[in-house]
């Protein structure tokens, strides 16, 4: 059973970055798709960044231009780097990432969400 590894949250002023950081445990083959989503307290979950199988990267319209989804597929780790965020940003933000993993002798696929991560703005 693969497990994601959320970090790199916390709180942070107006106009400053954040990086979070997402990682499958276990024995990972690959990461062919991976998405960060959001919620604030009273709204409805929201994609921010993610990128397909495809290759295709996709953004919210309210962080385009300010977020980067991105991953290291050596290590295994997918990143969201947060610049100019701003308090309306504020929200947990989770992980879903998908692709490969060994069980014993096995390669089977995963599709794994992470735990949740705050991150607060402040004006």
């Amino acid at each position: 059973q693969v497990q994601l590894v959320e970090s790199g949250g916390g709180e942070v002023q107006a106009g400053g970055s954040l990086r979070l950081s997402c990682a499958p445990s276990g024995y990972i083959f690959t990461i062919d798709a991976a998405f960060w989503y959001r919620q604030a307290p009273g709204k409805q979950r929201e994609l921010v960044a993610g990128f397909s199988r495809s290759g295709r990267t996709n953004y919210g319209d309210s962080v385009k231009g300010r977020f980067t989804i991105s991953a290291d597929h050596a290590n295994f780790i997918v990143y969201l780097q947060m610049d100019k965020l701003m308090p309306e940003d504020t929200a947990d933000y989770v992980c879903n990432v998908q692709g490969d993993y060994s069980d014993y002798a096995r390669r089977l696929p995963y599709d794994a969400w992470g735990q949740g991560i705050l991150v607060t703005v402040s004006p």
